[in-house]
């Protein structure tokens, strides 16, 4: 029960900061510059994907130098990177579709877990196991916010993290749909600011990031939901 209830915390922190950066690591050397940008730009979480060779050791360093971050761990494709993941420090795994092995790993050993859904059919297992809340991959390609409108009918317990093709100018309007607690995408990491280590315009991208998010995300919290 007290791992269920920190999960439930650690679901209501992202609700909080409303925004998920995703991380891929191009070089083990970038991990703590980069998390380090994240938190002085107002968005200390960091999911951290496996398109990487360099994924598991910088989340090692980011857990040991940067615990304040939070850790998940992304594009998470089978139950041997989940393990891995836990082992270096992530306290939740995102997956890019439903894959039920992983799924069902993480809710047997109570890591937080946040399934890839795109149809009916996948949040519908996500429903099953119990879960309220779910990736929506890969968002603009699935339909995006007309989908998400479509989705909270059947689904009214569902909220959505929409990612994939989620950027600084549609942030507002997937941030603002009833369904959705928060938003991921790569926009707080500009990919040039990342190749050149400017990691000062990763935190300005950040605090631009938060200057969208913030007021909606402020308004969720006094009920008030623009549809």
């Amino acid at each position: 029960m007290g791992k269920q209830l920190e999960n439930e915390e650690l679901i209501q922190s992202i609700e909080q900061l409303g925004i998920v950066p995703l991380v891929t690591l191009k070089g083990e050397d970038e991990a703590l510059p980069l998390a380090d940008a994240l938190v002085k730009g107002g968005i200390p979480v960091a999911e951290v994907t496996f398109r990487s060779p360099y994924a598991l050791e910088g989340m090692r360093q980011i857990h040991e130098q940067l615990p304040e971050v939070m850790l998940l761990a992304g594009t998470v494709h089978s139950v041997d990177q989940a393990k891995a993941s836990v082992e270096a420090g992530c306290v939740g795994i995102v997956t890019p579709s439903f894959d039920e092995d992983v799924v069902d790993w993480c809710l047997e050993n109570e890591v937080m877990v946040l399934p890839g859904t795109a149809a009916p059919s996948d949040i519908e297992k996500a429903y099953d196991r119990g879960l309220r809340r779910a990736k929506f991959f890969p968002a603009e390609a699935y339909g995006g916010v007309k989908t998400l409108k479509a989705l909270s009918g059947p689904f009214a317990e569902m909220k959505f993290l929409p990612t994939g093709g989620v950027n600084l100018k549609n942030a507002a309007e997937y941030m603002i749909q009833k369904n959705v607690f928060a938003i991921g995408g790569s926009f707080p990491v500009p990919s040039d600011a990342q190749d050149s280590h400017d990691w000062d315009a990763i935190v300005t991208a950040c605090k631009m990031a938060r200057s969208v998010v913030d007021p909606i995300v402020a308004g969720k919290n006094q009920d008030y939901v623009i549809a």
